[in-house]
């Protein structure tokens, strides 16, 4: 039997139930030249119910006019035994009567014989979707409930302990497994390639994980790049191509910056997703895709659509599973982990001995909002790494980024100088009691550090020294 988490809906089991031999044999010839590889026959009822009960199955067409037993008795028994079974009868009776008896005893479907080939691969099409949902819906709610992870060393190279990104790393789990495309959206420098290594590692995919970033190719480019081209397909063009998604066959295709794609392309992009197939540059011969899509993004996806900068009908493709990940302003429990993390490699890059992390160090970082989220504290760990040359890590060079004593820390992003806002109760308090609340809040953002409390403030140490004296504190 097939593994259940197998990416192609025409691998899923299906049985077939009829004591005509020629009916069985007609349907087992439809399914399968439509790719249905698994299908078994059954002209006794019993026998048929014990293989449900005893192994996996997707899929029944039972027909309802058999000698054994009727058709309805054995759709009951099956619903006992296999509850989410999807069932779908078969008979050679149009009677409206029969088929409201079905409905209300749990079948998926009710097709009419003789059967038309096109009715019953829609109706066998309809019922593996529906399996295969409600079996993601499982798999999701499973995760989210779990308080563990099923593979905690795939999320190693993402550095966290926070609960957003634990969430996250559920909902990988839970998604993963399925043939579904995934768009992971986040300011730059938030780890979205990470992110998709971690599905396709989790997904358990034989192929490669292969990953290319599709801002500012052209729609030639991008035909090229991921379609490959035939030989003669173009001056030049002296022996065939193999594009990414032929090399990323079985495995992850990672379309980076997917919000910056072209008109042209994002034509191509959707056909791809829908039709499963694509042609090389120059070929009239279609290939299939057998890659599983993630596209990743920093842009603002409503402002996208709103502009007609990208297709409404290709994004809703695309956000089959969607995935947002946090700034780094939003998961500072990260930043102790990080910066040690980030010291200890920077250190063994440069050859140099790991220096004492001052304690000052991260309360200072906790005040930064980090644009450039993950990958500019990065930056900044191997700069001042660069230019240590004592045993504790100098504060200098992160002072300087973070524009220590100068106004450098009002360039705040847009969304963050919408979280500025303050909300007055009914009553103003007086300029005094403001005052003395914005000392105590700084106070307690900065650890008790004056320094950086008088940065946050934006006041000299004489006059937070003042203040401070005034609150007693």
């Amino acid at each position: 039997m097939q593994n259940n988490s197998s990416f192609n809906l025409n691998t899923q089991s299906i049985i077939l139930v009829d004591d005509e031999t020629v009916i069985l044999d007609l349907m087992k010839m439809t399914l399968q030249a439509a790719g249905h590889v698994y299908v078994q026959t059954f002209q006794n009822c019993r026998e048929a119910l014990d293989c449900i009960s005893s192994s996996y199955c997707d899929v029944v067409i039972l027909d309802i006019m058999m000698k054994e037993m009727s058709g309805v008795d054995v759709l009951k028994q099956i619903k006992e035994k296999a509850p989410d079974v999807c069932v779908i009868m078969a008979t050679g009776v149009n009677e409206v009567n029969t088929a409201v008896e079905c409905m209300k005893a749990g079948a998926f479907d009710y097709i009419v014989k003789p059967l038309e080939p096109e009715r019953l691969l829609t109706s066998v099409a309809n019922a593996i979707k529906m399996r295969t949902m409600g079996r993601e819906y499982e798999a999701l709610t499973e995760r989210m409930l779990s308080d563990t992870l099923k593979k905690p060393d795939v999320f190693k190279p993402i550095l966290s302990c926070n609960e957003k990104m634990f969430t996250i790393f559920k909902y990988i789990e839970a998604v993963a497994p399925t043939p579904h495309p995934v768009l992971v959206t986040g300011e730059t420098g938030t780890g979205k390639e990470l992110i998709a290594t971690a599905i396709h590692n989790c997904s358990g995919l034989g192929g490669k994980f292969v990953a290319v970033n599709v801002a500012g190719l052209d729609d030639a480019m991008f035909s090229d790049t991921l379609f490959g081209h035939c030989k003669g397909a173009f001056t030049g063009a002296d022996s065939s191509r193999q594009g990414l998604i032929e090399s990323a066959a079985g495995g992850t295709l990672f379309l980076d910056e997917i919000g910056d794609l072209n008109a042209q392309s994002q034509v191509k992009l959707l056909r791809l997703i829908q039709q499963s197939e694509f042609y090389p540059v120059g070929c009239d011969t279609p290939k299939k895709c057998t890659a599983r899509i993630i596209t990743a993004t920093c842009r603002d996806i409503e402002q996208l659509l709103s502009t007609d900068k990208m297709r409404k009908d290709l994004f809703y493709r695309l956000r089959t599973h969607t995935i947002h990940l946090p700034p780094l302003r939003e998961r500072k429990d990260d930043l102790a982990l990080l910066v040690s993390t980030f010291i200890d490699a920077a250190s063994l890059e440069q050859n140099k001995i790991r220096p004492t992390i001052p304690q000052e160090l991260i309360t200072l970082l906790s005040t930064w909002h980090f644009p450039g989220n993950v990958r500019e504290l990065e930056g900044m760990i191997r700069d001042a790494i660069t230019q240590h040359d004592d045993h504790i890590l100098s504060l200098t060079s992160f002072k300087d980024h973070i524009g220590f004593g100068n106004n450098k820390s009002s360039a705040m992003p847009q969304e963050t100088q919408e979280q500025f806002r303050v909300v007055f109760p009914e009553k103003l308090p007086t300029l005094d009691q403001i005052d003395d609340l914005l000392v105590i809040e700084a106070m307690q953002r900065s650890n008790g550090n004056q320094s950086i409390a008088c940065r946050l403030l934006g006041i000299t140490r004489q006059s937070l020294g003042y203040r401070l004296k005034k609150l007693s504190l």
